[in-house]
């Protein structure tokens, strides 16, 4: 077993509760870790036995794409999109931080965080 961890990757997006978050936007950071077999991978060296980091990059900045109220139905959209790319994929954690999230005080972000295990 093995884990691929992607850190910071930053995505301007327009998600919010806010009529004016999802006209004017925002940056977020995501941190995606995924759990799969690549123990074929390590002997063989070749892409097509693991996962494709260009592909897993791809997807997630696809759902960052779609606007959504809650960073909970992106975070669940990422796993869900994952999963169906990447069947052979045993855990994914998705965080989510929303950079300057307009909460009425001065903050630096949000985060969200979810998992799965299959």
């Amino acid at each position: 077993m093995g884990t691929i961890q992607f850190e910071n990757m930053e995505f301007f997006s327009f998600h919010g509760c806010f009529k004016e978050e999802q006209i004017i936007g925002t940056k977020f950071i995501v941190d995606l870790e995924i759990e799969s077999d690549t123990s074929e991978a390590e002997k063989s060296d070749r892409l097509h036995d693991t996962l494709d980091y260009v592909h897993i990059y791809q997807t997630v900045k696809n759902e960052m794409s779609q606007k959504s109220h809650l960073l909970e139905h992106v975070a669940r959209r990422i796993v869900d999109s994952i999963r169906v790319h990447f069947p052979s994929v045993s855990y994914i954690a998705v965080k989510i931080a929303k950079l300057n999230p307009p909460i009425g005080g001065k903050t630096g972000q949000v985060c969200y965080k979810t998992h799965w295990r299959g």
